[in-house]
């Protein structure tokens, strides 16, 4: 038993005791370790992989609404290089500013007067420029016009559109996407306003409702939004109240009376009265006093 457990045993020694022996234990470890090695770095290159796809397509996902968020906090600019350089020819019509500024805000053309929906930008020194794109959006309508000197449109986010008038040199095609601030056509003439020389008419309408450009220039494009239904709010209030009056009036038959005033008040124009129904110069004391009384009797 003891001659065959020491068999093993010293053919091993035997073996390690060859000048190859050490050698080649060094190279089969080293073999073992290198392809322990190569293992791992190809698990973690195929684990990184799926990784960066993963990731890759998860920004696809969300890369067409972070567009639209910024767009839609972009801040409205003047369609010029520098605003400092330009003066406003006409502004828009508003219907809440005084009796000059609306007289101010009107168009002659034609024997007409109209309404100016926008307002007309020109250089100090009168000279052309660049029309700038006031905010970025599509191209929708690029249209020649004599009488308004050629015409741009550039629609955005909740049914904006910015529109840009008495232009030339048109740099821009419909279907096109702009960008803010890049250059859409040359400022030009229009038959229209011709007193405003060169220039451009711009516009920023909501829902097809134009609105004062003034008033948005330097805030973010929400805000056209956000004027727009506080407006529509105002004007169902408003509605509402002028209704309440007209129902009730219908209702207690209180219209009967001013009738017969309108009628007093015909036939005492026709006599050479005033629009009081009393001759210039005369005191209306007692004819007031009278009237009551007409008034009182009929009923």
């Amino acid at each position: 038993m003891r001659e065959e457990e020491k068999k093993p045993t010293s053919t091993i020694r035997r073996i390690l005791k060859q000048r190859w022996a050490l050698a080649a234990i060094y190279i089969a470890s080293a073999a073992i370790i290198l392809a322990a090695v190569f293992l791992l770095q190809n698990s973690f290159n195929d684990s990184a992989k799926d990784g960066n796809e993963e990731s890759a397509e998860t920004g696809k996902n969300y890369g067409e609404p972070s567009v639209e968020v910024n767009s839609n906090l972009e801040t409205t600019k003047m369609p010029v290089e520098n605003a400092n350089e330009t003066v406003i020819k006409k502004q828009f019509y508003d219907v809440n500013a005084d009796e000059k500024s609306q007289e101010d805000a009107l168009v002659f053309y034609n024997n007409r007067y109209e309404q100016n929906k926008g307002i007309d930008i020109a250089m100090k020194d009168g000279k052309s420029f660049d029309v700038k794109a006031s905010l970025s959006g599509n191209v929708t309508k690029v249209q020649n016009d004599a009488l308004l000197g050629n015409l741009i449109e550039v629609e955005h986010e909740d049914n904006v559109v910015t529109r840009y008038q008495s232009v030339k040199d048109i740099k821009v095609a419909v279907g096109d996407k702009v960008k803010q601030g890049q250059s859409l056509a040359k400022a030009g003439k229009s038959q229209i306003n011709e007193a405003a020389g060169v220039h451009v008419h711009f516009e920023i309408r909501k829902d097809n409702i134009a609105l004062n450009p003034i008033e948005f220039f330097d805030k973010q494009a929400s805000a056209i939004q956000a004027a727009t239904e506080a407006e529509g709010s105002e004007l169902d209030d408003s509605a509402k109240k002028e209704e309440t009056p007209a129902v009730e009036e219908s209702e207690t038959g209180k219209d009967e009376t001013p009738a017969v005033d309108e009628t007093d008040e015909s036939t005492d124009l026709e006599n050479g009265t005033d629009k009081e129904g009393s001759i210039p110069g005369e005191d209306t004391t007692e004819e007031s006093g009278s009237l009551k009384d007409s008034l009182n009797q009929s009923n």
